[in-house]
């Protein structure tokens, strides 16, 4: 890579962390303006959590079925449509006479335009990297998710307190205008990205394409090899490294789902905490995420460097098992959450051994990344997307249901702490054994991504 590229490489990743800032405002505005919305809109709880809920109706479906068209449209072009759509659903409520009808409306079309912004953004970050360079900027956007909460909660809390809820709706849709327009001038594809559509002519074999890249909507030129464009999709999603990673991928954001719909409840009514507090705690658990997502990126990078000169990896273990013990790890470290009274434990085992558990999304991405084709690599990661989600909508409700079910509050949230952990566990054993991204691109045939100089 050149250093042409290199640079244009890393504002790319810049460009997609504000992205995904944006992204996590706009899924986190609805629960910041929880009781003006009921109180103005006269709105009963099974009504907001109705509005809630709306969210996921087409979040899933939408991650893979978008992620399809990775193979038809270039993918500049569906992120600057995803960030138009984000806005579309979030100005109308500005207007006075939207009601509960358009905030239920506006929270599916969000949904359904958010559902393939990682695998899609992924994909495009993949066009950009080889495979030994992608875990670093894999780990920045996937961590900047943590950012976008942190950042979110005390900016729009200024906005409704100065303006009122409606405009806290507002500035998220402005954003995202913002960010198209800087999109549409500096959005390009990489030269690792695949060829999209019909192939003319003169472009040489299926997949492979020219080094170099264009604006938002324009073909790029030049040439990366990327190998095993025949695989079909029933090898890749049944192959031990994408069932792993999805289980893997599936397990940590059962738990973020869970933590963000429940902790803040569970602090309060167990631990005893005001909701300042259990709000501070929580905010930290994020950011302890995020640091470590960004902590791990850069030793993997920094293992990959060692290895290129010829090094030795310190810890000689494949990456299925570091990872695998990472999640067992944090499995363990959630049962003792549960299990201990001590507040100064709890905090402990939260902001460290519990918050590593997110690595596997990065680890996920990365390892089904390097398992496809490029031209199937959209697909493959929208159908990973597809899968972990569904833990966005069972998590919160099987927690719920558990603490109904419990004695007492505090056995209620030790049965669902319990549940977690032993998905975790299970999940770092399935991760542990099976995940072999390397071994599993030599038996499918993918050949590492690298651009070709001509």
């Amino acid at each position: 890579m050149t250093a042409s590229e290199r640079r244009r490489a890393w504002r790319t990743t810049w460009l997609l962390v504000a992205f995904m800032l944006v992204n996590f405002a706009d899924k986190t505005v609805l629960g910041l303006v929880a009781n003006p919305v009921m109180t103005e809109l006269h709105l009963t709880r099974e009504q907001f959590g109705t509005a809630s809920a709306a969210f996921f109706a087409l979040f899933s479906l939408a991650a893979l079925g978008g992620s399809f068209l990775t193979r038809t449209v270039r993918t500049p072009v569906l992120l600057l449509g995803m960030a138009l759509l984000w806005s579309a659903a979030q100005l109308p409520m500005l207007l006075g006479a939207a009601g509960f009808g358009v905030l239920v409306a506006t929270r599916v079309l969000l949904g359904a335009a958010e559902g393939p912004a990682t695998p899609v953004a992924v994909h495009h970050l993949h066009g950009w990297f080889e495979e030994r360079d992608r875990t670093l900027p894999t780990a920045i956007f996937l961590g900047s998710a943590a950012v976008g909460v942190a950042v979110a909660a005390p900016v729009l809390g200024a906005v409704t307190a100065v303006w009122g809820w409606r405009w806290a709706f507002g500035v998220v849709g402005l954003a995202g205008l913002v960010w198209a327009a800087v999109w549409l001038r500096y959005g390009e594809e990489g030269p690792l990205a695949p060829p999209v559509g019909r192939r003319p002519a003169g472009d040489g074999p299926v997949g492979q394409r020219s080094a170099g890249s264009a604006p938002v909507g324009q073909r790029p030129t030049g040439g990366a090899s990327v190998g095993g464009a025949s695989v079909p999709y029933r090898k890749l999603l049944l192959s031990r490294t994408w069932l792993s990673a999805a289980f893997g991928a599936f397990a940590a954001f059962w738990t973020v789902s869970a933590t963000l719909t429940w902790a803040a409840d569970y602090f309060q009514e167990v631990s005893g905490l005001g909701l300042r507090q259990a709000s501070l705690l929580i905010m930290l658990a994020a950011l302890a995420k995020g640091t470590a997502m960004l902590v791990h990126g850069l030793l993997v990078q920094r293992a990959g460097r060692r290895a290129a000169v010829g090094l030795r990896p310190r810890i000689p273990l494949p990456a299925g098992v570091k990872s695998g013990l990472v999640l067992l790890l944090s499995g363990a470290a959630t049962l003792a959450f549960a299990a201990t009274d001590a507040l100064w434990l709890k905090a402990v085992l939260l902001l460290g051994p519990m918050a590593v558990s997110d690595i596997i999304m990065t680890v996920a991405q990365t390892s089904v990344s390097r398992i496809s084709p490029a031209d199937r690599r959209g697909v493959t990661l929208g159908a990973l997307t597809c899968v972990f989600a569904v833990a966005g909508i069972l998590a919160p409700a099987v927690t719920g249901r558990l603490v109904d079910a419990g004695e007492t509050v505090a056995d209620g949230y030790l049965g669902a702490y319990g549940t977690m952990a032993g998905l975790t566990i299970l999940a770092g054993v399935a991760v542990t054994l099976f995940l072999r991204p390397e071994r599993d691109a030599r038996r499918l045939g993918v050949a590492e991504a690298t651009v070709v100089r001509e």
